[in-house]
């Protein structure tokens, strides 16, 4: 089996595989389990203490997806990776040249995923029939996630 790669102005990269990548993926589910907890479960238990106010449900909604997607969109335009992706050495990128993604294109891909993944998973599941392994909304917003190379002990 040959490795896939793609061609960066800066080095070759190899494509993350599958299961690495779901992998990631449940990891990642767990680390957001505290962030949920930290901004979203503790500021409406405290209104609803504090000051006996239940916030209706489709602005519980708006917040889960705000506080997200400052979570993902930080680490994706920023550094290329959030938490779960660094343990599991994978980083997002461009899918045309491997650079870095632009803060537009991490924002496009975190809308994406929604219902690539509510969809019943079917943007995950569309990973097994593309012909690069990518899930749905890496193919439409243009980004891959890459395998990095293991850092070489010094």
């Amino acid at each position: 089996m040959h490795p896939e790669t793609t061609v960066s102005s800066r080095l070759i990269v190899e494509l993350a595989g599958l299961r690495r990548r779901l992998a990631s993926l449940l990891y990642e589910s767990l680390l957001l389990l505290g962030v949920l907890g930290g901004a979203f479960i503790l500021p409406h238990v405290l209104l609803g203490m504090l000051f006996e106010l239940a916030v209706p449900g489709w602005i519980m909604w708006v917040h889960v997806f705000a506080l997200l997607g400052l979570y993902f969109v930080w680490y994706w335009a920023g550094r290329g990776q959030t938490l779960a992706m660094q343990t599991w050495r994978l980083r997002l990128a461009c899918a045309s040249d491997g650079g870095p993604v632009p803060l537009a294109r991490a924002i496009l891909r975190y809308v994406l995923a929604w219902p690539s993944v509510l969809c019943l998973g079917f943007g995950l599941f569309w990973a097994l029939v593309d012909r690069d392994r990518q899930f749905l909304h890496d193919r439409i917003a243009g980004t891959r996630v890459v395998l990095l190379p293991v850092a070489a002990n010094t």
